[in-house]
């Protein structure tokens, strides 16, 4: 059950995504081009195949189209299926991304030529390109953005095949991936599964840490301010836990709350935008279980 608003809770996410925006926008364009850099010049030529990234490189080596392009058809048809299934909110934070991306593919496209990898190993060049890529997009996520692409195929049958975020990734990424293997073999194949298997721990560990989930523990002076956020914003549980201070022996509430790593930043800015003394711990959890979709993870007090 949502809080009735006794503030604003609606303009935090927001303001969240306003506050700091040059370092913000900086750190987003350097993980897309970090990204696009890996693709032309790792990714390509390795014909790693997964994501719609990878249906570019599938798409070059049969019809000989413009990886550029395909890549932007691609995005702007998720992006449409994003409004449709996800909603305008999950979708405007996609969109810079996905137009940004195949735009700087396209401007990185002659940075090869002046590259020689010369006679460097294939599984290296694959595994370079995995971990730079990697690192692009958690530079992305970390800063609140997405460049869209598989990321919204994964959400879609998260959200209507009532699956978890892994096991939609196995999904969309598995069909991807396989499809390499009829173009490609099977080398093509190894390393692609081995590059996702990379860029998925790399990514995490920019975010903060390796693990699928964050556990706050909060103590706060505005506990209904920040429960209401969690609860209207997030659409994630809060548990409240009775506590005393062991110095001054005050009476407390210790807020309990799991949320997604994407959703990391979300929170923690929250809670510091709406109290800036507001005392919190972030630890890896690596299982969770339980619990309604709605009120994921140790229900609604």
């Amino acid at each position: 059950m949502l809080f009735k608003n006794t503030f604003d809770d609606s303009k935090i996410v927001k303001e969240i995504y306003n506050s700091a925006k040059f370092k913000r926008y900086s750190v987003f364009m350097i993980g897309v081009f970090l990204q696009a850099l890996a693709f032309n010049i790792f990714i390509l030529p390795s014909h790693m195949v997964f994501g719609v990234s990878g249906v570019a490189v599938v798409f070059e080596s049969i019809f000989h189209i413009n990886p550029a392009y395909v890549i932007f058809l691609g995005n702007i048809l998720l992006i449409i299926a994003s409004l449709v299934y996800l909603g305008k909110e999950v979708t405007g934070r996609t969109i810079l991304g996905s137009i940004l991306y195949p735009l700087l593919v396209q401007i990185t496209a002659f940075i090869p030529n002046y590259i020689d990898l010369g006679d460097t190993e294939p599984v290296i060049i694959a595994l370079t390109g995995a971990v730079i890529y990697g690192f692009g997009i958690g530079l992305v996520l970390k800063e609140g953005f997405s460049t869209g692409g598989s990321d919204v195929l994964k959400q879609i049958v998260s959200k209507y095949g009532k699956k978890s975020m892994g096991q939609a990734t196995m999904y969309v990424e598995g069909i991807i991936v396989l499809a390499g293997v009829f173009v490609f073999g099977w080398q093509s194949f190894i390393y692609s599964v081995i590059s996702l298997a990379i860029m998925t721990i790399l990514t995490d560990k920019v975010i903060l840490g390796i693990s699928h989930y964050k556990t706050f523990q909060i103590i706060t002076t505005k506990e209904k301010e920040v429960k209401q956020f969690i609860l209207n914003q997030l659409h994630h549980g809060v548990t409240m836990i009775d506590s005393h201070g062991g110095f001054t022996g005050d009476r407390r509430k210790i807020m309990l709350c799991t949320v997604p790593t994407k959703e990391y930043f979300l929170l923690k800015e929250g809670i510091m935008h709406i109290d800036k003394n507001a005392f919190f711990i972030v630890t890896d959890t690596y299982e969770v279980k339980g619990g309604s979709r709605k009120k994921e993870l140790y229900g609604v007090n």
